[in-house]
């Protein structure tokens, strides 16, 4: 029986469809694994002496040092992006045109410029004028305003998504314009997003990778000084990857943990 062409574009793959895709998927992985094993089998990557550090105490402590600098970086840049994503939010929303087109004007302009260029602001041009910064906030200060952005327009999409009637219902009920949205709006708000805030915390992770420019002691700093140190460079890079992976990969299991519905 001949199956329409939406049903075999758009419907859900059937049991069979998805066990030959999974076999299909692992066997490629593996494979690509195997070959990328055996290229730095034969490049000489797993001679004792690129890994024997890993078993001292001090290379750990000094990875663990980095990795608390890139999740101090993270974890203020993301404050700041949910503080002014929710005031550039707020300015956007307001019937206010003094108020709106300088919001709309800022998220604009902060998610078209690269995180990179803003690091370079701090790094380069504010010293120059006299602003002097230290090296974590001119690493976390651009982080957090680029992602702002993000999460300003994140707000929105949840404002959006929360029903009319809900608005209409808190005026009736003679509520002022601010306690519509602190209290009725914005709460119902969060539930549809709160799990795509979560999931920015990944990218917000990713970016703080930018610290070696400005010399800040995060983990892809401290990763640098060990490849310098005892020349090293793919067994440093391999175990930092891990480690990348394995705080994006629980940052993530929290956002499906946010996301499940709540009875």
């Amino acid at each position: 029986m001949n199956r329409p062409l939406e049903d075999i574009l758009f419907a859900d793959p059937s049991p069979r469809a998805q066990a030959v895709t999974w076999t299909v998927s692992a066997t490629v992985a593996v494979v690509l694994l195997a070959a990328i094993m055996y290229l730095f089998y034969a490049a000489g990557q797993f001679d004792s002496r690129l890994w024997e550090f890993f078993g001292r105490t001090t290379t750990w402590a000094f990875l663990a040092k980095g990795l608390l600098g890139t999740l101090a970086s993270a974890a203020m840049a993301a404050v700041i992006a949910l503080v002014l994503g929710l005031v550039l939010l707020l300015g956007r929303l307001s019937r206010l045109r003094i108020a709106r087109l300088p919001s709309v004007a800022v998220i604009e302009f902060l998610r078209g410029v690269p995180t990179l260029l803003l690091i370079y602001v701090c790094f380069l041009v504010l010293p120059s004028v006299g602003v002097k910064l230290s090296t974590y906030w001119m690493l976390t200060l651009p982080v957090g305003l680029s992602t702002a952005a993000l999460v300003a327009e994140v707000y929105r999409a949840g404002v959006l998504a929360v029903p009319r009637g809900q608005t209409d219902a808190a005026r009736s009920l003679g509520l002022t314009e601010a306690q519509v949205f602190f209290q009725v709006v914005f709460p119902q708000a969060l539930r549809y997003i709160v799990p795509a805030l979560v999931a920015q915390l990944v990218i917000v992770v990713k970016e703080t990778t930018f610290g070696y420019i400005v010399t800040y002691g995060e983990l892809m700093q401290n990763a640098k000084v060990l490849i310098a140190n005892y020349h090293a460079l793919v067994p440093v890079y391999l175990v930092v990857a891990v480690l990348y992976c394995l705080v994006n990969y629980a940052i993530s299991r929290a956002s499906k943990q946010l996301g499940r519905p709540m009875h």
